[in-house]
């Protein structure tokens, strides 16, 4: 939410060796990573140093991720890319942020995550959101078992036959993963 984007944004520059991209820098890497309104395949699973590099940005070897803040319109916002540019949207409270996660989500129904220590934050955002696999204060690889409820899977393709769900059950789980809070060990 608003109220927290730029002491998060801070953290995420000084602690997690993000790199903020300029306005100028963002339109850049629309063109390379979305070359003709297609995703580039050659900058899939590329890195952050690398991608940084496609658009002559000299980055400092431990950048791991680019963000930036725009709209959720934003076509590195609305495009699943598959590498680590990160864009950050405002929202002006929880019920916004919701409604623009659905809305980013594109009623694919396939994974999610919160970060939150609120329950009932939690339980509104499952219901509207509605996907397959929803992560809570985990990365999303504890959907895959790491470090999470489940068996490794390697694939979180839970509606496509593979992953959650195989060939010989055609039976669609649910699978609903929480990190820290609730977490009995």
């Amino acid at each position: 939410v608003s109220s927290v984007v730029d002491e998060l944004m801070h953290y995420m520059l000084t602690e997690n060796d993000c790199y903020l991209a300029s306005k100028e820098e963002q339109d850049k890497l629309t063109e390379v990573v979305l070359a003709g309104g297609k995703l580039n395949r050659k900058c899939v699973g590329r890195d952050a140093k690398t991608l940084l590099s496609m658009i002559g940005v000299n980055a400092p070897a431990n950048i791991r991720c680019i963000i930036f803040e725009g709209p959720k319109e934003h076509p590195l916002i609305t495009t699943e890319l598959m590498m680590p540019i990160l864009g950050i949207v405002r929202a002006k409270d929880f019920d916004d942020a919701v409604e623009q996660a659905v809305w980013l989500e594109h009623g694919n129904r396939h994974s999610a995550h919160i970060h939150s220590k609120n329950v009932d934050n939690i339980t509104k955002y499952a219901k509207a959101i509605d996907t397959a696999i929803l992560v809570k204060n985990g990365p999303s690889y504890s959907a895959l078992g790491f470090g999470g409820e489940g068996y490794c899977t390697f694939t979180i393709a839970s509606r496509t036959g593979e992953g959650l769900t195989s060939a010989s059950t055609f039976t669609k789980r649910r699978r609903c993963v929480m990190s820290d809070s609730l977490c009995i060990r």
